[in-house]
Parts: structure tokens; C-alpha cells; sequence
């Protein structure tokens, strides 16, 4: 008898129960992310390398889809459009929603890494508070360690103490600047970022406050000669998500996400010390002249800084504050 043709029905069946009963592969997951920043401005760059970080190691699991910046949804609505779903994946400054939550403040008067909170339980704490009262996943605080300055278009008056006196200078400002801008004598002006340069072309603005990251990639050095030294505050850029969204991720995508995020955490930090060290020969050698507040005023300067947004915190009656303070604020 033969029984080839018998046993080749019978293989062929085999494999064929054996594909059957094989799991399939789940599709690959797709987040859409918008930043509040122009495509060509640097931190929108930075997001954008965090994306092809989590995208090769998220590979056939889950893919971030970057979709743009403000021409997608205003910056001032992208946090809601993550808590409704219209977007999984929102990056930008935590301040812009600071009425909602005004725990944002840890990151603004922070003198800690981002590395340093996640290691001491601050990150865990503002976790917590994002999921509390945004209904959204807080997933990473990148681009830290970027310090803030005030750039003028002209010299500042100094103080008897070797401070300086900004009485009746107009200051581009936002909300976290405003009460150390009043302190400092000068008056706040709300001017959009793409409205920035025509603001000091035409003289409605004496000066801004802003990083030393992005201030050549805006060209408003070509009307800023003078910047005032220490820097102060710090950066509040964070990666959040739908928190639906991220709860129905698997354990490996959430897993892989999680990685990305604290690694990134780490490389932007390097990446952005190096800029900063650039771009600051790179101002100095344009001819920016660098007013330096040194001895007891330089320690008062910086007090009055960090002070407001901690006073602002406080006042806002934050059952977070103590906990937030003693992570972030190392003093």
C-alpha cells in the first residue's frame, strides 16, 4: 500500500491546525503626538528624537506618530485635547495649564534633574497629581537642566549691592515669570513666541525671559545685546498621555515607553549641557555682553527667582507642596 499520498494529508493537516492555533501577533499600536512648538524650533526637535527612540524600541509594538505642533491644535488646548482622546500624546511646557494645576510650579522653581525626582519620588508625586486633576498619564519630564535668563535690548541700570533695577523696562513674559519680572521693577507683556521678533524690531518689548536654548534658532539676538547672568528657573517640558490610552497598552508597550522616557531623560539632559556651553560662546562671540550679579546680590537674585513660583504653589493651597518642595527645591 502506499501511503504517501496518506501521510502528506495528514502533515498538511497538521501545520494547518498548527497555524490556526498559533496566536497572532497584535497589530502594532499607533499614538498620535502634537508638540506646542514650531516643527523648527529646537524642542520640537528634541521631542522628535525621543519619538525615533521609542519607535526603534518599540518596534511591531507600539509607534508614536508625530502629527506637528500649533497648525494641528493650539498649544493652549492641547492638554484638554489629550484628557477628551483627539490626540494620545501631548509635548510642551506643564505651565501651560498651570491654572488647572498649579503643582507645575515644582518644575519651574526645581533644582533637581529629572533623573534626581524620579530617584527621590517626586516624579511618582507629580504622576499622581497629573492622573488627580488633568486625567492624564504623566509620562516623562525631558529636556531638563535648561536653565532661564533675561535678555535685553540695553544695558539695565545696576543697584547700589551690584544687583540690577529694571524699573520701566517692558519684559515678553508669561505667567511664571510674572511676579519675579514685578520684583525686579519691570512690566510683564503677554506676546505670543511668533510674535516675539516684531515685538523687539518694533519696540514693545525691552527684553524677554527665555533659555539659552533657542534664542539664535528665533533670531532674537539680533536685537538682544545683553543677558543677565545667573540663570534661573527651570525647564517644564513633559510628555504626557491619554490616560485611557495608556492603561489599554500592553504590559510591553507601556513597558517599552517607560524606557524610553527615563533614558531619554538622561540623553537630553547631556545633549542639552552641550548646547548650552555652544550656544553661549557662540552669543558671546556675536558680541551679547553678559551682565554677571555676583556676591550677596547674585544669592538674593536668585532667591527672589525661585521663591515666587514656590510662594505661588503655597498659595495655592496644594496638598503637594511640602512633598513636591522637599523633592524638587534642594536648598
Amino acid at each position: 500500500m502506499n501511503l504517501q499520498p496518506f501521510l502528506k494529508t495528514v502533515a498538511a493537516g497538521a501545520l494547518m491546525g498548527l497555524l490556526v492555533a498559533a496566536p497572532a501577533r497584535a497589530e502594532e499600536v499607533v499614538l498620535k503626538a502634537v508638540t506646542a512648538f514650531p516643527a523648527s524650533l529646537e524642542f520640537a526637535q528634541s521631542f522628535q528624537r525621543f519619538v525615533a527612540k521609542a519607535n526603534e524600541l518599540g518596534k511591531g509594538i507600539v509607534k508614536i506618530q508625530y502629527m506637528g505642533g500649533p497648525e494641528v491644535v493650539p498649544p493652549p488646548q492641547q492638554a484638554q485635547a489629550v484628557r477628551r482622546g483627539v490626540i494620545d500624546m501631548q509635548y510642551g511646557p506643564g505651565t501651560y495649564y498651570l491654572g488647572d494645576m498649579p503643582e507645575v510650579d515644582a518644575w519651574v522653581g526645581s533644582t533637581v534633574s529629572a533623573m534626581e525626582a524620579r530617584k527621590n519620588g517626586g516624579f511618582a508625586v507629580m504622576q499622581e497629581v497629573y492622573k488627580q486633576k488633568l486625567g492624564a498619564y504623566l509620562l516623562a519630564h525631558i529636556d531638563s537642566g535648561v536653565d532661564f535668563h533675561i535678555y535685553l535690548t540695553e544695558e539695565p541700570k545696576r543697584t547700589a549691592d551690584g544687583g540690577v533695577d529694571l524699573t520701566g523696562l517692558k519684559l515678553r513674559s508669561q505667567p511664571i515669570y510674572r511676579e519675579f519680572f514685578d520684583a525686579l521693577g519691570a512690566t510683564s507683556v503677554s506676546v505670543p513666541v511668533p510674535e516675539v521678533y516684531t515685538a523687539l524690531e518694533r519696540g514693545v518689548v525691552d527684553g524677554v525671559g527665555w533659555p539659552m536654548v533657542g534664542i539664535k534658532d528665533l533670531s532674537w539676538d539680533k536685537f538682544l545685546k545683553y543677558r543677565i547672568d545667573p540663570a534661573f528657573f527651570q525647564t517644564d517640558l513633559v510628555v504626557i498621555m491619554n490616560e485611557e490610552k495608556w492603561a489599554g497598552l500592553s504590559d510591553e508597550a507601556r513597558a517599552i515607553l517607560t524606557k524610553a522616557a527615563a533614558e531619554y531623560e538622561q540623553e537630553s539632559y547631556d545633549h542639552y549641557q552641550e548646547v548650552i556651553k555652544e550656544t553661549d560662546k557662540i552669543v558671546r562671540a556675536d558680541g551679547m555682553q553678559v551682565i554677571d550679579i555676583t556676591g550677596k546680590a547674585r544669592e538674593e537674585f536668585l532667591e527672589m527667582a525661585f521663591e515666587t513660583a514656590w510662594n505661588r504653589l503655597k498659595a495655592s493651597g496644594s496638598d503637594h507642596y511640602e512633598a513636591l518642595r522637599e523633592a524638587y527645591y534642594d536648598k
